[in-house]
């Protein structure tokens, strides 16, 4: 479980991995050339997508079942989405928030907080995300 928030210049995501049913701190934000990318779904996923994003194999298979894992690509002034194809989908409002806990963190930005604030008290008010913030300004 995770949560990823976009405030227009900063991209931040929780540490929350689950290893089975044992949570553990994991980072799922990356810098990656001109970019930073984050994921939310499943951390295996994720790790996968972040090597199609580098160039490194195929868009994955896994990505065309129900539950996929959604992708987050920030640069400077633009962020970014892909779901169940390879085709990006623009963040057209100031921000945006994915994952579990998006509500709160949508709420929080929507009142002025930024995205790591945003990720924090989501982290608080929803049990399938914490362990602290990874965050990149662009």
């Amino acid at each position: 479980m995770s949560i990823v928030a976009w405030d227009g210049k900063t991209l931040a995501a929780d540490r929350m991995a689950l290893f089975g049913d044992t949570q553990m701190p994991f980072s799922k934000i990356r810098r990656l050339d001109d970019c930073v990318v984050a994921w939310v779904g499943r951390l295996e996923h994720g790790v996968v997508l972040l090597e199609w994003m580098a160039g490194r194999n195929e868009w994955p298979a896994f990505q065309k079942e129900d539950h996929f894992t959604t992708l987050i690509v920030a640069k400077t002034n633009l962020c970014h989405f892909y779901e169940q194809s390879p085709i990006p989908i623009t963040v057209e409002h100031p921000f945006m928030a994915w994952g579990v806990g998006r509500e709160v963190a949508i709420g929080a930005m929507a009142m002025g907080a930024d995205a790591r604030k945003a990720v924090e008290l989501a982290s608080i008010y929803c049990a399938g995300c914490g362990f602290g913030v990874d965050a990149f300004d662009l």
